[in-house]
């Protein structure tokens, strides 16, 4: 046995132990009555550190009075929307969770929006357990509600629970969908009856400070495709368009955590005795991200507004529940790798954009010469899918023909590796001998994928390379620039300070179970940041 398989083993075994809440199940006075779990949507945490003079509100709030864990990261490979937002009170990686992309993630034909159009959303991919479960098993007075502007920010956190679940909708109203009720509560239809979104119709997105405290040029033309990249950015003057368009400008986040409040007042959240869980995901700053990139001037007013609204936000719910009664949590889903043009905090000269499609191109031709007709639409039509470095393919087509799998894939990596930007192409079999301890793009593919049945092989580009098909800013990659997130704990149970121990996301679920002394139900991938708690 080697020494890399010994670690990988270890590895394995250790991220396998059974968590235990360092404290006594007994509830007492030093138990929480709410806990608020705070997920931004796309937060580097260097946007932190970066504009910290400037921030006033909730995050200069929780940045400087918290247990701020500097070395912190989504551990898994595919850096998207869905696999992030089910690790964060679930405790587990998606390889054990079952949420490895945004495409299989909460998407479900089976059920429909609540009073708003758009495609039905449930959690049904999702297996296990979460915080919130182990907390209406202990206490089934519990009380949850989780919101955001997407779907499947809403519904992971909280896993397969019945819980109040809202999202926000093309129409402007909140919704759900009918795996959790057929119609919307009252305090949600009026919260929709205000028409709050169709108010912003006419309104343009204007610096929130003067000029002068904004470092970052405003004429880069890569960003929002070269065109409506300068400030202002005027809003649509029809209120229906405005409603529409309303995710990709700051007071979607006001709005989001207006609906949260709603939500407390109408829910009775926090009035104990019960432990009670908030989840608010807040989207702007990925959709900002996503246009104008991180390094954008746009970002830095974004992080500025966000802070500012949180801010209002926890001033008002202090005001309605004892802030010695909440503890907070607040990270990031994934984080974003600024386009390879712009060259400002991080080291990315040199980046590319990488063009792997003659190789697809190759293999498809090659399964067409081999007699691989046209198969589902789960590989494309021929045979293979190729979706976030993960290339799959249709074992059962292929095994009707003389094709030999294994030397199919070698030959396919082969290809992959002659691209220039390609850093490498793995398969997981391979993978698992991996000294995991050290190699973290290994650790972070085994954490998506148990075996090969679902990635025959995952490719990753070198740090701070995109992937030719996009002209938007990019996430989704195991590289840093997308695994590194802020994780942030605020309380009267918490011990301010700087941690540079690594932290995973899901080393907070533990952490809250911990705090509100409650036992997780199944074995965790993450463990308890013993260090934070007070």
């Amino acid at each position: 046995m080697t020494r890399q398989f010994k670690s990988a083993l270890l590895f394995i075994a250790l991220s396998m132990v059974e968590v235990r809440p360092a404290q006594s199940q007994a509830r007492d006075a030093t138990t929480p009555k709410l806990v608020l779990f705070i997920t931004v949507d796309a937060m580097r945490p260097d946007y932190l550190s970066r504009f910290e003079s400037q921030l006033t509100g909730g995050l200069g709030r929780l940045y400087r009075g918290g247990a701020v864990f500097t070395n912190a990261f989504q551990d898994h490979a595919i850096t998207e929307t869905a696999p992030g937002h089910a690790a964060t009170m679930s405790g587990r990686f998606p390889v054990h969770n079952g949420i490895s992309a945004n495409s299989a993630g909460v998407n479900d034909t089976t059920v429909t929006l609540v009073d708003a159009p758009g495609p039905g959303a449930s959690p049904f991919r999702f297996r296990g357990t979460t915080l919130t479960d182990w907390l209406i098993a202990k206490d089934p007075r519990t009380r949850v509600l989780s919101v955001s502007r997407k779907d499947r920010a809403a519904i992971l956190p909280i896993g397969r629970s019945k819980q109040p679940v809202f999202w926000y909708a093309s129409n402007g109203k909140f919704t759900t969908s009918t795996y959790y009720t057929a119609t919307l509560p009252d305090w949600v239809k009026a919260f929709n009856a205000r028409q709050l979104p169709a108010r912003s119709a006419g309104q343009g997105w204007q610096l929130l400070l003067p000029d002068s405290a904004y470092t970052e040029p405003d004429t880069v033309a890569v960003e929002s495709a070269g065109a409506g990249f300068l400030f202002p950015h005027l809003g649509s003057a029809s209120p229906d368009t405005a409603a529409l368009l309303l995710p990709n400008f700051p007071w979607m986040d006001e709005l989001t955590l207006d609906f949260a409040l709603a939500g407390v007042n109408a829910l009775s959240l926090g009035r104990g005795p019960q432990t009670d869980v908030l989840a608010i995901s807040l989207s702007t700053t990925d959709a900002v991200g996503h246009r104008y990139g991180p390094d954008s001037r746009e970002m830095h007013d974004q992080i500025l507004r966000l802070d500012r609204s949180l801010g209002q936000f926890l001033d008002s719910l202090f005001r309605l529940r004892n802030e010695k009664d909440v503890v907070v949590a607040l990270t990031a889903d994934h984080g974003m790798t600024p386009f390879p043009e712009v060259h400002a905090h991080d080291p990315n000269t040199g980046a590319i954009r990488v063009n792997v499609q003659p190789v697809l191109q190759r293999l498809s031709q090659s399964l067409a010469r081999s007699g691989v007709g046209s198969t589902g639409p789960e590989y494309g039509g021929n045979g293979f899918s190729f979706e976030s470095g993960v290339l799959e393919v249709d074992r059962a087509a292929i095994t009707k023909t003389k094709v030999n799998q294994d030397s199919l894939v070698r030959a396919v990596r082969a290809d992959f590796l002659r691209v220039p930007g390609v850093a490498r192409a793995d398969r997981i079999s391979e993978l698992a001998r991996a000294d995991t301890v050290n190699d973290r793009i290994a650790r972070r593919w085994l954490h998506m994928f148990a075996d090969e049945s679902e990635a025959a092989l995952v490719v990753t580009l070198a740090p701070y390379n995109y992937w030719l098909s996009y002209a938007s800013a990019q996430h989704g990659s195991p590289n840093d620039s997308d695994a590194h997130v802020p994780i942030i704990f605020y309380g009267k149970n918490i011990k301010p300070g700087r941690y540079g121990e690594f932290a995973r996301v899901v080393d907070m679920a533990p952490t809250l179970a911990a705090i509100v002394h409650v036992t997780p139900q199944e074995k965790l991938d993450g463990h308890v940041l013993q260090n934070a708690i007070r």
